[in-house]
């Protein structure tokens, strides 16, 4: 019988390999399909583990297989990789498992002519896990083939992507950030202000036997060590949110005026902590374009109890339809993602270069549409996740070179609660996973002018 895991892990890879889903909606389909919550714990790490080291794993199986995998069926490369990563990367599980139940899974998939074949590169692969044919760190990182080929293949990124790093950043920061990528997500608290406090939520999650440990810079933020805090999220005492995610939100936070539009508001972690930090009579709208986003967004603010934010529904690549100014506007723009490849590892193999330039129009357009919504003295923040220059400040500094009624803004004379350690020397908000051990995000202020 094929362990359960296996089974959602090879259906979440399918879905995404296909385009059905990205990774965090196809495991959270597969997991209603298992009653064990250690399925449920192996199936994501599988399925994570494949993505994040899908290259190697490409690498190896076209080595031991002496073919390359535009030559195998769909399926046979799926099971190939999630028992290949098994075999490597989990030690705990036995080999004869992972390889028995592979050979399974190809005849579940119909594809029972196969089952020698995925046998035998299988077996080959556990026989070879010491002395792997992957390309070796290189002694001279001048030698850029070899440092490309380590980057892309050994540590697992797109090759475009390494490519750019390596230009960009020189190859030992290139790596560290791709060893950051590599590496298990922490999960991340934030305590929700409108039920509790930072002491009695670590008094709650003290109860609850779960350990923490503070974050390097954002104030609120809570590492989890050890045990599960879902509890406590179910609850609405705490959010999970990655801590370079809330040092974005607590500058928005300490902008907010007294009318506030957050322009592309879902999933609503931000909109609830600016919530939290707005007088009573404030007011604040949330908006976002999809119905799917919109309905996320309002379970979010409903969860956590955070009273009187309004929902509008609105895209922001057209000209938005409020009449009254605000005092921020906050555009959180839909972008490549370059930044979170740590928690999304499934981005690494959907972004391509060529995506780069129509990201960057976008979000230049929505930034000058969001612009039209700012009041006199007003100010417009515009955030990203994304690792590339064009996205961060090649938008801001096409939009202060069209827009001459704004002026940037040094986020170190608005904001208290943003350690310097994060404002880069343009006076933008800027975290590096090489340099700060969090993920890439990126945030401008702009200021109409009086």
């Amino acid at each position: 019988m094929i362990a359960p895991a296996r089974i959602a892990a090879y259906d979440v890879l399918m879905a995404v390999s296909a385009g059905n889903a990205d990774l965090a909606t196809a495991i959270a389909f597969a997991r209603g399909s298992l009653r064990d919550e250690r399925d449920r714990a192996l199936a994501s790490e599988i399925a994570t583990g494949v993505l994040r080291w899908r290259a190697a794993l490409d690498h190896l199986i076209a080595a031991f297989a002496r073919r390359s995998l535009d030559r195998l069926d769909p399926e046979i490369v799926e099971i190939l990789r999630l028992s290949a990563y098994q075999l490597l990367h989990l030690t705990r599980v036995p080999a004869s498992a992972a390889v028995d139940d592979a050979v399974d899974l190809t005849r579940r998939a119909g594809k029972g002519s196969a089952a020698g074949f995925v046998n035998a590169v299988l077996r080959a692969i556990s026989r070879k896990r010491d002395a792997l044919p992957l390309p070796p760190r290189p002694v001279d990182p001048r030698d850029r083939t070899a440092a490309v080929d380590y980057l892309a293949i050994a540590l697992s990124h797109p090759r475009w992507l390494a490519e750019r790093w390596y230009e960009r950043l020189g190859f030992d920061s290139a790596e560290r950030w791709e060893l950051f990528d590599n590496a298990p997500s922490p999960t991340t608290l934030r305590p929700n202000a409108v039920r509790t406090t930072r002491d009695a939520l670590l008094a709650a999650l003290a109860e609850a036997d779960v350990a923490v440990h503070p974050g390097a810079y954002a104030p609120d933020a809570l590492v989890v060590d050890e045990g599960s805090p879902i509890a406590l999220v179910d609850q609405g005492l705490c959010v999970i949110q990655d801590e370079a995610s809330q040092l974005v939100a607590i500058l928005a936070a300490d902008l907010a005026g007294a009318r506030v539009l957050d322009a592309c508001a879902s999933p609503g972690g931000k909109t609830t902590m600016i919530a939290a930090a707005m007088p009573p009579d404030g007011l604040l709208i949330a908006s976002d374009v999809r119905d799917r986003r919109m309905s996320l967004l309002r379970r979010t603010i409903e969860a956590s109890g955070t009273p009187g934010v309004r929902l509008v529904q609105a895209d922001l690549l057209r000209p938005l339809p409020f009449s009254r100014p605000f005092d921020l506007v906050f555009v959180d723009a839909p972008c490549s993602g370059l930044g979170t490849l740590r928690r999304d590892p499934d981005i690494r193999w959907r972004r391509h270069d060529t995506d780069i330039p129509a990201l960057a129009a976008a979000e230049l357009t929505m930034l000058q549409h969001a612009a039209d919504a700012v009041a006199a003295g007003g100010r417009l923040l515009y955030a990203t996740c994304s690792s590339e220059p064009e996205e961060n400040e090649g938008v801001a500094q096409a939009f202060v070179a069209t827009t001459p009624a704004f002026r940037r803004r040094d986020v170190r004379d608005l904001s208290t609660r943003v350690p310097a350690s994060v404002i880069d020397e343009g006076g933008d908000l800027r975290t590096l996973p090489h340099r700060h051990g969090l993920e890439g995000f990126y945030a401008a202020v702009f200021e109409r002018h009086a």
